[in-house]
């Protein structure tokens, strides 16, 4: 019984250290091919678009995202300054006497403020069949394929197609009737069905390529100066990552980060799976309304070889509060 559990062990061990370029633990993508650097954004096909735009009824529309500007907090290994070298910038010039102001932006420009996570920014560094060490990222690229100090190689943003799709906002902290959730929580797999069942919507609602949010009331304190502490914002845990895994979305998002202390959301999602995440949303109008399905759009900017992407998050939605009675009274029939 010894001999056979030490060699389960080795067993265990020489394929934890298998990995090649060719085949690893999370590659080649099953559904995209070994070649692909779209991600989930693959789900994202012209019948996904049509579906989508079922919910625009209204023409309300919605922005996700806080304002850029050089007072909001970043992490101190990352920077957002925006300056207008002299004003005005050009001019006068001509008859006319025209004049032109330009900006100039240094900033870490994917990684600050509602930020996108490209598949080139998670990654993790393992040993290869041969020996080797290296970083690896999405559908097993790696160090020597991506790295170059003028931008990614491999992977980078400009790979991501337009995400046009069907959103669902999981309004955790309202389920709670709290205005943010307590600091540290976990969200857990029970907390997203009562949720989803107090919005009258069914996990069957839930399709592939769909875009699934989660409000925790962490934007209330995006003008804090802990809204970043990793102690203090709530997360997902291990169960709602797998039921998230299941669903297959296109992105995910919440208004803080969604990764545990003990379990990295960013290696599940992203780099295993090319599940995009979006960082650091305001629901403040949504949440409002109690819009928890609509049309969904978010363009990443196409900077070549860029980790991430800033950007304006936006969606169109047609529920209104006679749409909400009708779908708590006859749950699961669409709005139509």
């Amino acid at each position: 019984m010894k001999n056979l559990l030490v060699l389960v062990l080795l067993i265990s061990i020489s394929d934890l250290f298998a990995q090649t370029r060719e085949k690893g633990p999370w590659w080649p993508n099953p559904l995209w091919g070994a070649t692909d650097q779209a991600g989930a954004s693959n789900w994202i096909t012209p019948e996904k678009i049509v579906e989508a735009s079922k919910w625009i009824k209204t023409g309300k529309t919605y922005e996700l995202g806080h304002i850029y500007e050089t007072g909001m907090y970043v992490p101190d290994n990352r920077v957002f300054k925006l300056f207008i070298p002299s004003f005005p910038t050009y001019g006068p010039s001509g008859d006319d006497r025209v004049v032109f102001n330009d900006d100039l932006l240094v900033a870490t420009i994917g990684q600050v403020g509602t930020q996108f996570d490209g598949l080139g920014h998670p990654g993790k560094q393992i040993e290869m069949a041969d020996g080797s060490t290296t970083e690896v990222f999405y559908n097993g690229f790696n160090t020597a394929e991506m790295k170059n100090p003028f931008g990614l190689q491999k992977l980078g943003i400009e790979h991501i197609k337009p995400i046009v799709t069907t959103g669902l906002l999981i309004d955790i902290a309202a389920y709670f009737g709290k205005d943010v959730l307590e600091d540290g929580y976990e969200v857990t797999l029970a907390d997203v069905i009562k949720t989803l069942e107090k919005q009258s919507i069914s996990e069957s609602d839930i399709k592939p390529g769909d875009a699934i949010f989660f409000n925790f009331g962490w934007w209330r304190n995006w003008h804090t100066d802990f809204v970043m502490d990793g102690s203090r914002f709530p997360r997902i845990t291990k169960d709602v990552v797998d039921w998230l895994l299941d669903r297959q979305p296109s992105m995910v998002g919440s208004d803080a980060i969604l990764d545990g202390d003990i379990y990295n959301v960013h290696m599940e999602l992203t780099m295993k799976n090319g599940i995009f995440n979006l960082e650091w949303m305001n629901f403040e109008s949504l949440t409002e309304d109690q819009g928890y399905q609509f049309m969904f759009i978010f363009t990443p900017l196409p900077i070549k070889g860029a980790t991430g992407s800033p950007g304006g998050p936006l969606l169109f939605i047609d529920i209104i509060w006679k749409d909400l009675f009708l779908r708590y009274i006859i749950r699961n029939i669409p709005v139509i």
